[in-house]
């Protein structure tokens, strides 16, 4: 599944032996975490790498595939850390966040989240941070610093992959906002990972695999995405994307 870095980086700061971060594999310290996902096969994968309580530490007390019913396991289970996909039916991760600000903000019982996404979009990084997430993660992370990773979010400490880092401190270090895009405002969330990744050379069926989602469906996209910002190929979309640094 996997990647990771804390506020000092995710990625490789493990020992490589799940939850011998903050955790002890089958030692005192417990996490209790709910899985925000929309692919069931992968809220599977994830439980089976990280959910093995007497080896990691890590506790999943529910999941979730959607905003309404993140919203409903998480206001039932009241979990230490929640583990959440950027892109969700409902409104995405940050309607989730919105709707559970106060969960969040309970001094005796904090409930806090680490994005847990396949996008490394700039925007989307700083979209959940900005909306309270404790960090954010791409989804090559592997089991083990996954694990270390939520018990530093546990610990409140703020966790990013190697490179997102970077994002959220030049986003909160400008006072300027960022200039408006219409083009892409146009695209919806879903579209915008496959430009990217259209962009990056990927083929359909690598996207699909990437996304989790049928070729068919990427398809559908691509032309929603050349439609839209009235391109011609993918070769035009490109150019396109790096042209404003999305590549």
């Amino acid at each position: 599944m996997s990647d990771a870095t804390g506020a000092t980086g995710a990625e490789g700061t493990g020992s490589g032996t799940a939850g011998t971060g903050s955790g002890t594999p089958g030692g005192e310290r417990r996490v209790r975490v709910v899985l925000v996902d929309d692919h069931r096969m992968f809220r599977t994968g994830v439980r089976a790498e990280i959910g093995e309580t007497e080896r990691t530490g890590v506790e999943v007390v529910g999941e979730a595939a959607d905003v309404d019913q993140a919203v409903e396991v998480i206001t039932a289970t009241r979990p230490e850390v929640v583990l959440l996909d950027v892109h969700l039916p409902g409104g995405g991760g940050v309607e989730v966040l919105r709707r559970c600000a106060g969960l969040a903000a309970d001094p005796e019982r904090p409930v806090r989240f680490l994005a847990l996404s396949v996008s490394d979009a700039a925007e989307d990084v700083i979209g959940v941070i900005r909306g309270g997430a404790r960090g954010y993660v791409t989804k090559t992370i592997t089991g083990a610093d996954l694990v270390d990773s939520v018990f530093r979010v546990q610990d409140g400490d703020a966790v990013f992959s190697p490179r997102l880092a970077g994002f959220v401190l030049d986003a909160f270090a400008s006072t300027d906002a960022p200039p408006a895009d219409e083009d892409m405002d146009r695209l919806t969330q879903r579209e915008r990972e496959v430009l990217r990744l259209i962009a990056r050379g990927y083929a359909y069926k690598e996207i699909a695999k990437q996304l989790f989602i049928s070729v068919k469906t990427v398809e559908s996209h691509v032309s929603a995405v050349l439609r839209k910002l009235q391109l011609s190929n993918r070769h035009e979309l490109t150019r396109w994307a790096t042209a404003r640094r999305l590549v």
